[in-house]
């Protein structure tokens, strides 16, 4: 069958199948092929890898046991670049196979002693899994918080209380993001210092205080009564939603 990423066709579930067993890969085409699948085959480790990441796939069937490199490997390559779902074969029923697989990406197992039926339905539970996954709408960007008098454009990275631009640093900029976006309920210091975990800053436990009572002194606020953020004991900080 032609390796050509023309070769796939439009309106069909494409299936990949990597198994050095022509004999088995054939019957399984055979049998999906008039239930609408496009199914095409290669018999080796590396020839399985490349395919893998050549063409779009809505599942892929792997087998263990592979000339050139073994399926575990070709399972790591695929996943080291895409996420489509994988159906690993073996003709060995050692749960430590199954758990080597699975650890390594691989979405289901299926021993070659399987039936047409159920080889049917893991293909089918795999690709309506990929399916859903790709139907679910993409998380739409916050691109402003707003919070009483506070306002902040993520965008520009600007922050204003009552229209009057506040002058932050970065940190101070993405602690009062991450609070706000929590207003009303508690971030931890730990749960801060994970917000600013993707950029590169050095903040320590007891360096947020500081940044904190820098914020503080910038809203006008006080520690004491507070109006914007306020100190839970033993446990970190909260915006305080207006009114509360």
């Amino acid at each position: 069958m032609s390796s050509d990423s023309s070769s796939l066709q439009d309106g069909l579930t494409h299936i990949l199948i990597i198994d050095d067993d022509r004999k088995l890969a054939g019957l399984i085409r055979d049998y999906l092929t008039p239930l609408g699948y496009f199914v095409e085959l290669v018999h080796t480790g590396p020839e399985g890898a490349e395919r893998a990441l050549s063409a779009s796939w809505h599942a892929i069937i792997l087998d263990v046991m592979l000339p050139g490199c073994d399926g575990f490997e070709v399972l790591k390559r695929i996943r080291a670049k895409s996420a489509v779902p994988i159906l690993m074969l073996t003709a060995r029923g050692e749960e430590a196979d199954r758990i080597v697989g699975l650890e390594i990406g691989a979405d289901d197992y299926l021993p070659k002693t399987f039936s047409t039926r159920e080889l049917l339905a893991r293909v089918r539970a795999v690709t309506r899994r990929s399916t859903l996954a790709q139907t679910v709408p993409a998380e739409v960007p916050i691109k402003e918080i707003v919070v009483g008098t506070v306002r902040l454009n993520l965008d520009a990275r600007v922050a204003t209380q009552k229209e009057v631009p506040l002058v932050l640093t970065p940190v101070e900029f993405d602690i009062l993001t991450s609070l706000m976006k929590s207003r009303g309920r508690i971030k931890s210091r730990e749960a801060l210092i994970e917000s600013l975990r993707d950029r590169q800053y050095e903040v320590f436990d007891r360096s947020i205080d500081v940044h904190i009572a820098a914020l503080r002194k910038k809203l006008g606020d006080d520690a004491h009564e507070p109006r914007y953020i306020r100190t839970v004991r033993s446990a970190g900080y909260m915006f305080i939603n207006p009114g509360a």
